[in-house]
């Protein structure tokens, strides 16, 4: 029993160790399409530094709330010791979110009550400025097979749209707590979608909002009409108990990194 307590304490200090070293860096790069500048965080894995290996990437959101509980504004995802945990072989670009401007950001549709409605823009900002600055500067397999995006709530809903929107630039969507309320039109993008490959990762929990396991089942089987269950490029899961928050979409990551790659 002293042993198991002994290895429990010294494996949470070594997590703190991980992220008192801040396991990431930033750079700023300009945004015209958003008239800004944007603030970047970047996850780079272990021995990254000494190899002359590349890595595949994830694009998230809100990268606020990723790697410190400082600038995190209800808690973070420790998405930096999850993947230290795993030795995962992965780069994460977080992207600062706007702050007031957020819900503009990560909205594809206007939403008659909350307004919304430029993701659009970022996008493009994504895909045409920070995807390239990152490939030119960092050792990463660019191709769609080894690209994600991921996000949660509005994130969510951001990272399924750009899915769709560019399905040769992001082979794989983390979709955690999806915004599928704020606009019906995200399921008639989906019902007018011929065909799609792109790799799915759908979790919420089932103590959130009302309708979202609905709102999430009726999207997974929009996507069942496209494709056949037999390819697996789908994943749906549902927590029980879990609610709208840091504390959940942190607890789940790694199962979605580890399905996702």
């Amino acid at each position: 029993m002293k042993n198991s307590v002994l290895f429990i304490l010294t494996f949470f200090w070594g997590l703190t160790q991980i992220s008192a070293q801040n396991r990431y860096t930033t750079f700023e790069i300009k945004a015209p399409q958003l008239d800004t500048i944007k603030k970047i965080y970047v996850y780079l894995p272990f021995g990254y530094e000494t190899s002359s290996k590349k890595y595949p990437v994830i694009y998230m959101h809100d990268a606020q709330n990723l790697f410190d509980a400082k600038t995190s504004y209800a808690g973070e995802w420790h998405v930096d010791e999850t993947l230290d945990s795993l030795k995962a072989n992965v780069i994460v670009i977080g992207i600062e979110h706007g702050n007031n401007k957020r819900l503009e950001e990560l909205t594809p549709y206007k939403n008659e009550k909350f307004g919304g409605g430029k993701a659009d823009v970022y996008l493009d900002f994504i895909v045409s400025n920070l995807k390239p600055y990152v490939d030119k500067t960092y050792r990463t397999k660019s191709n769609k097979s080894n690209t994600a995006i991921m996000g949660s709530s509005l994130g969510g809903l951001v990272s399924f749209y750009a899915g769709l929107k560019y399905p040769k630039v992001f082979g794989k969507v983390g979709c955690f707590s999806p915004s599928f309320w704020f606009s019906d039109e995200i399921y008639t993008l989906m019902e007018n979608t011929k065909k799609i490959n792109t790799k799915i990762y759908f979790m919420c929990g089932d103590s959130e909002s009302e309708n979202l396991v609905a709102e999430m089942e009726k999207m997974e089987n929009l996507i069942r009409e496209k494709r056949c269950d037999c390819l697996h490029l789908t994943k749906m899961k549902v927590v029980k108990d879990g609610k709208h928050n840091e504390n959940l979409w942190a607890k789940e990551f790694a199962k979605a990194y580890l399905w996702l790659f």
